[in-house]
């Protein structure tokens, strides 16, 4: 157990994702009363440190052999799962999209049945309803996350930069004449240039969302991280409440966000106020610049609890500062859904796009569109 007392967060971090791998389905909240947990007892006692883990991480009789096995692997060092640092997981796992057991075919990795038959099973897994994927097939699934690249949207800014051709820059070709004393020189052109636009996302957390919460956040996390920089892009979680969760997301290593993230949202699984929840976003955050010229992604069914008339009266209000407002249901892309929810009917006239959200491949359609906003 000396492992632990030196890198205790990357151990319990990687024990959590190498028990999701194996097939248990450790949820986001779990991770985080695993770590309360583990911090109450004493790392060193390995009987303390199993039990705190089965009692936190397992959910069902079923998890209780698979979580034995890894756990011997992972903390007593036998033949199984390799203890290593969350970072390296990852690595390995984009290696490795699905289990073994669920690859097609016995031929070795480098014949190329083989690796046809994971390309296939990998781009059937980037179409699968999120909601529907086992605890193994989620685990590949996140680490397919790293394909995805938000880019933000570009708009025009104010100031002019020098460019080839456009409108003439009198100043410079001024300057450029005096430099050459007077003799005439080359025209000089300018053009607007442009400036990223910011982003922001609205994550419903509820608990009718909460099959599709952990994605959700992972594309956020994604879309901070590389489409990010300089505030270009703001993540907020709805339920019962307003969250700011941007802060927690900016962790470079997923697992890690995710578990601040968990940390900060009070209300996971709980009710759904959006109309209650969108007035707030404008009143304290929206109106004073962050939702004006933005992008604005609400993820949502759209089951609300509160007022829909609320909700259509903040989704006008919305759409009249934002650039563009889209609107991702992960339930648009199935067969047979019609949009009848109460928050979905008052939302749909004030929306420019609305979009599935259901599974990776919508979700690198809703980065195309982001992009091209």
């Amino acid at each position: 157990m000396s492992t632990l007392v030196h890198e205790p967060d990357e151990v319990l971090l990687g024990f959590a994702r190498a028990l999701r791998a194996a097939g248990v389905p450790v949820t986001l909240d779990r991770s985080r009363t695993w770590l309360e947990a583990a911090a109450l007892v004493d790392l060193g006692d390995r009987q303390a440190t199993y039990w705190a883990g089965r009692a936190t991480l397992c959910a069902c009789p079923d998890d209780l052999t698979r979580y034995d096995q890894v756990f011997d692997a992972w903390f007593l060092a036998k033949e199984g799962l390799p203890r290593s640092r969350p970072r390296t997981e990852q690595t390995e796992l984009v290696q490795a999209p699905l289990p073994q057991d669920e690859r097609e075919g016995t031929a070795p990795d480098d014949d190329p049945d083989t690796l046809a038959a994971m390309a296939s099973t990998t781009e059937v897994l980037r179409h699968r309803d999120i909601a529907e994927l086992s605890g193994a097939q989620k685990a590949a699934l996140s680490a397919m996350f790293a394909a995805l690249h938000p880019h933000a949207p570009r708009r025009r800014a104010h100031r002019r930069t020098a460019w080839r051709r456009g409108e003439i820059d009198a100043h410079r070709t001024l300057r450029t004449t005096l430099r050459r004393m007077g003799e005439p020189g080359p025209v000089e052109w300018r053009r607007r240039g442009t400036r990223p636009r910011r982003v922001v996302l609205l994550v419903d957390v509820s608990g009718s969302m909460s099959k599709y919460a952990d994605a959700l956040l992972r594309l956020s996390h994604r879309f901070v991280v590389t489409a990010g920089g300089r505030g270009g892009v703001e993540v907020f979680t709805l339920g019962t409440r307003l969250t700011h969760v941007t802060r927690a997301l900016r962790i470079r290593d997923p697992e890690r966000a995710l578990i601040a993230a968990g940390e900060t949202v009070p209300d996971w699984a709980g009710g759904t106020r959006l109309g209650e929840n969108l007035k707030a976003f404008l009143d304290r955050w929206g109106q004073r610049g962050m939702a004006r010229g933005s992008v604005v992604v609400v993820f949502s069914d759209g089951w609300e609890r509160g007022d829909p008339t609320l909700l259509a009266d903040q989704m006008a209000r919305l759409q009249r500062m934002a650039h563009r407002v889209v609107w991702v249901n992960p339930h648009r892309g199935k067969t047979g859904y019609q949009p009848v929810q109460g928050g979905v009917v008052a939302a749909l006239p004030h929306v420019d796009d609305f979009l599935a959200g259901h599974s990776l491949a919508t979700f690198a359609e809703l980065v195309e569109v982001v992009a091209h906003a």
